[in-house]
């Protein structure tokens, strides 16, 4: 872009990123409305599609998201839609522990929930960005009713143990270093602008506007473009009634911050999928899926197992083994849509193409577990003021504070969410020695009361659940350039969906859009050879 008055070069691109590395994604994202800049945003409702499809029969495998998605829009159409769903329930990841609720993983281990009725803990995805309208599409149209999920909250406390860092082994507030190492950047920022250093990047109106911009960011005293603390990061002493203004806090060093790992995770909050505000259904994720099926749960058949699956030029045959009887069947179909995690797929018998079962090898499933302890006080609220969010720390787990049942008795927080070499040695423990391990942590930043109040806790190793075998699908970059385009597009008569399918892995509205993607492709290819619905098995 080239700005009309002096023709000099304005290089916005190079400037955002230097503004980025400097300041995070918000002081980004400032600019870019400072600028009238825009974002995409996700798909909003399933394909219109024409013409019907009577006599036609779909296989889909996996009774998830993108499953039950599929049936329910390819159902409208007129196709024959049986779910064949391994489990006894419907909704794949979108799952939700509440008193009763039972999970056996792959070592043969079984946690049963003891909670209180009342309290749940999402332990699959537990959290809906506002603009995955797609996911919203269908909480209102299956009238599931939702409340904000808080997931970003600067009350909330920051624990490291580090080297170096001057709060080493002390808990204080996340908003004291988010407000600091603003004013400190903002302040960098605006006086190498004030002083021209940027001349060759930006216009003099262009200049303008950013200085304003920072100053306000950052808290900044207008003539000196100084930073000296701002309201936001709390009070030494709160201001109160009658003739008490307050003490304001003085602001950290600038560089006792910069050697304090806190900072390198300012962006998380303010990425595309962490927004500060989520949404949650009320009583727990699985509503979701209870939505679901309602609409579709006469096309599920439950306790089926796929044990092999075979193409041919005409349609599908699937082998399932009934997981009650011991006995095993084969379903046809004209078109199958599988939506097994390509972790559980890749060790199914199939008859697939050279290249579809090389791709299906192709990704990585996440390593990940979480933990749920239910607390007979909501300490967090009554003696630290924290209202959902998450305290961070680098010891190996963040804490979770509930968005539901404020100031209510009790409360179930996520008292881990782990990944990687640490999810893997979890889950090595038994659940009574994760639920220690949740606790010891903890305490180093609530205390003792961490253990006093503690009534019951319930785990997941997403790596070693039966059927999900991972929290998601992890793409590299040359995986998804040489192997994921190939599983966008059938297998003979074989459609995939699910997360997998979709550059919003581990999200829900990645299921359902991969199914949107996948229902429209198989609709064409269907009226393309016009074919005749098979007979049922």
């Amino acid at each position: 872009m080239t700005d009309d008055r002096n023709g000099t070069s304005m290089k916005r691109r190079d400037f955002l990123r230097l503004l980025g590395a400097a300041g995070g994604t918000a002081m980004v994202f400032g600019a870019m409305d400072a600028w009238g800049l825009a974002s995409a945003q996700s798909a909003e409702a399933p394909p219109s599609l024409d013409g019907r499809a009577d006599g036609k029969r779909v296989i889909i495998l996996g009774a998830g998201l993108a499953g039950m998605t599929s049936a329910f829009e390819l159902s409208k159409l007129g196709y024959e839609t049986p779910i064949l769903e391994a489990r006894d329930f419907a909704g794949g990841r979108v799952q939700t522990a509440r008193r009763g609720f039972t999970l056996t993983e792959v070592t043969g281990v079984t946690q049963r929930c003891t909670f209180d009725h009342g309290q749940h803990f999402n332990h699959g995805p537990w959290r809906i960005p506002y603009h995955h309208r797609s996911t919203l599409h269908y909480t209102n149209l299956f009238d599931v009713p939702l409340h904000i999920m808080v997931n970003d909250n600067d009350n909330a406390w920051d624990y490291r143990e580090e080297e170096g860092n001057p709060w080493s082994g002390e808990r204080r507030r996340r908003r004291e270093f988010t407000a600091d190492m603003g004013g400190y950047t903002s302040q960098l920022l605006a006086k190498a602008v004030d002083q021209g250093a940027l001349d060759q990047e930006l216009s003099e109106d262009d200049r303008e506007r950013l200085v304003n911009y920072l100053v306000l960011y950052g808290g900044l005293d207008r003539d000196e473009l100084e930073y000296r603390g701002v309201a936001g990061r709390g009070y030494d002493e709160d201001p109160g009634p009658g003739t008490n203004p307050g003490v304001p806090s003085d602001p950290h060093a600038f560089g006792d911050l910069l050697r304090n790992s806190v900072i390198n995770g300012f962006r998380a909050a303010e990425g595309h999928t962490q927004k500060n505000t989520m949404f949650e259904p009320v009583g727990g994720m699985d509503a979701i899926a209870k939505g679901f099926e309602r609409a579709v749960g006469g096309m599920i058949h439950y306790g089926q197992e796929v044990v092999e699956i075979q193409t041919n030029d005409d349609g599908v045959v699937v082998t399932v083994e009934d997981k009650r009887s011991g006995e095993t069947r084969e379903v046809e179909a004209d078109y199958c849509i599988c939506t097994i995690p390509l972790s559980v797929l890749s060790q199914i018998p199939a008859n697939f193409s050279t290249d579809f079962a090389a791709a299906i090898r192709a990704p990585t499933y996440a390593t990940t577990g979480k933990m749920g302890l239910q607390f007979g006080r909501r300490f967090w609220e009554e003696d630290d003021h924290i209202y959902g969010g998450h305290t961070t720390t680098n010891i190996g787990t963040n804490i979770t504070y509930p968005s539901y049942d404020w100031q209510g008795e009790k409360g179930t927080v996520l008292g881990y969410y782990n990944f990687g070499s640490t999810a893997i040695e979890v889950s090595a423990m038994s659940p009574e020695e994760r639920i220690r391990y949740a606790l010891e942590l903890g305490k180093k930043v609530h205390g003792d009361v961490y253990e006093r109040a503690f009534e019951s806790g319930f785990s997941v190793a997403w790596h070693l659940v039966p059927y999900s075998l991972g929290g998601w699908a992890s793409w590299s970059s040359d995986a998804r350039r040489d192997h994921y385009p190939r599983l966008t597009e059938p297998d003979g008569r074989l459609f995939l969906a699910g997360e997998h399918l979709s550059y919003m892995t581990g999200w829900m509205s990645g299921a359902i859009e991969s199914a949107w993607l996948q229902i429209e492709k198989l609709h064409e290819h269907a009226h393309a050879r016009g074919l005749a619905g098979v007979s049922r098995a």
